[in-house]
């Protein structure tokens, strides 16, 4: 019977440099990405809340709208019949217009507040997602990074691992972007990706 010897070859001093290379930016990158998705699960939470307020600030802005016009329907009601009212009834019909006028008056301005807050809603919602967006490009990157790394180790490629350090440079750079609040935002690659 034949045997086959396999022999590992001891890695050179060039490829344990390496691998410690690779092994040192896998690690940093991991760490810095659990950072960025500690942040991004809060950023995520908030928009949920923005979307929940926006939600039942436009459902409330609906009932106010349909309480002023019923008020306005009720008030019509009343002149009609004031018109063709007997004259003891005018001062009951008269403080009867008057009430929902005033009703309608209120829910009106109820309703425009409750509108202004549904639209501020959407502006924190979309504040939101302009980070949101960054932390997911971020992850993307160093997903690419983290992936070239891996292909570096099995293949001892120095300008591979060269390569790897674009998109964990892009990665950070996004990342703390979305951290320190930074205007950055790739529209173009964005768009591609929604």
């Amino acid at each position: 019977m034949d045997t086959v010897e396999t022999t590992d070859s001891p890695s050179t001093p060039a490829e344990s440099k390496l691998n410690t290379w690779v092994a040192i930016t896998v690690a940093l990158l991991a760490t810095f990405t659990g950072i960025c998705q500690i942040k991004d699960n809060n950023i995520g939470q908030a928009m949920q809340q923005a979307q929940a307020d926006k939600i039942d600030h436009w459902a409330f802005y609906q009932a106010r709208n349909l309480r002023e016009e019923v008020a306005r329907a009720t008030t019509t009601e009343l002149r009609l019949s004031f018109a063709s009212a007997a004259a003891s009834a005018d001062p009951a019909m008269a403080e009867a217009i008057r009430k929902y006028d005033a009703l309608a008056d209120e829910q009106a301005i109820k309703k425009e507040a409750l509108m202004r807050q549904a639209q501020q809603d959407q502006s924190t919602y979309d504040a939101l997602n302009y980070r949101d967006d960054q932390f997911d490009l971020s992850d993307a990157l160093v997903a690419l990074a983290i992936s070239l790394l891996a292909l570096t180790a099995l293949t001892q490629k120095k300008w591979l691992y060269l390569l790897a350090l674009v998109p964990t440079g892009l990665g950070v750079f996004m990342g703390l972007a979305g951290l320190l609040g930074w205007q950055v935002h790739p529209e173009a690659i964005v768009q591609l990706l929604t």
